[in-house]
């Protein structure tokens, strides 16, 4: 139970002395907003990964080389902690928005980082909400902002991949952004699959070759996010822990 004091005490601590924080980020934004936004990634980046290091994970980083430095991505992942955000989110080289579910915006402070760091919310009971934010994440990738999805739509519990949603792929297909395909392996072991403890475990988070939409045949256009989930289960495979 130590671990998990220890993550949810500095998640807290974060949250509070976060607020003079976000005030000052304002300020700086009004005359420089890149430094703002690289400012706020990198710290959010820092305390994701004290969290990661009081867990005590060992956890193995594949193919990051894989990752573009001068554009925009889709990142695309399997789902089955909470602790694949932190996983991932540690790692991103440039600006990432990620997908959250709506509720999110329910948690003062929480949510107003989350803004700050170009985070989506999807309220999956509006289609016309689901719609606009698709529409929001073409405008990121356009500025040069990442995106990253889990296009499960939810954790999975067993730890086997639910087919992807296609809708989640129009942001790349619209864009032409190269995806690049996460497999996230063991990740529940952290502590979903032995709640409430969090204990120390062995992950591996692979990054897969840039999919580059417009170089693949009409019909893989055509199921791209089913082509995508067939990448990541193909890592998956190789790291069985």
């Amino acid at each position: 139970m130590i671990r998990l004091i220890l993550v949810a005490l500095t998640l807290l601590l974060y949250l509070i002395l976060g607020i003079p924080v976000l005030l000052i980020e304002w300020v700086i934004g009004r005359w420089n907003p890149r430094l703002r936004d690289i400012s706020c990634l990198r710290m959010v980046q820092a305390a994701f990964k004290l969290i990661l290091w009081f867990t005590g994970t060992d956890i193995t980083y594949i193919g990051r080389e894989n990752i573009p430095k001068d554009q925009a991505v889709l990142y695309v992942g399997n789902h089955n902690s909470y602790f694949d955000i932190l996983l991932t989110y540690s790692q991103c080289p440039d600006l990432t928005g990620y997908v959250a579910k709506s509720e999110m915006l329910r948690y003062p402070l929480l949510r107003d980082w989350m803004k700050r760091l170009y985070c989506l919310f999807l309220d999956r009971t509006d289609m016309r909400a689901g719609l606009q934010m698709i529409l929001t994440g073409i405008d990121y990738i356009k500025q040069g902002i990442s995106v990253c999805i889990f296009p499960e739509g939810t954790r999975s519990r067993d730890g086997q991949m639910q087919p992807f949603k296609e809708g989640s792929m129009k942001m790349a297909q619209k864009t032409g952004c190269p995806i690049i395909p996460m497999a996230i392996t063991n990740s529940a072991e952290i502590f979903e699959n032995h709640l409430p403890r969090v204990k120390p475990c062995r992950v591996i988070v692979e990054y897969g070759a840039p999919i580059y939409p417009k170089e693949l045949s009409r019909e893989e256009q055509k199921f791209l996010g089913s082509y995508t989930q067939k990448k990541i289960q193909a890592m998956l495979n190789e790291h069985q822990v």
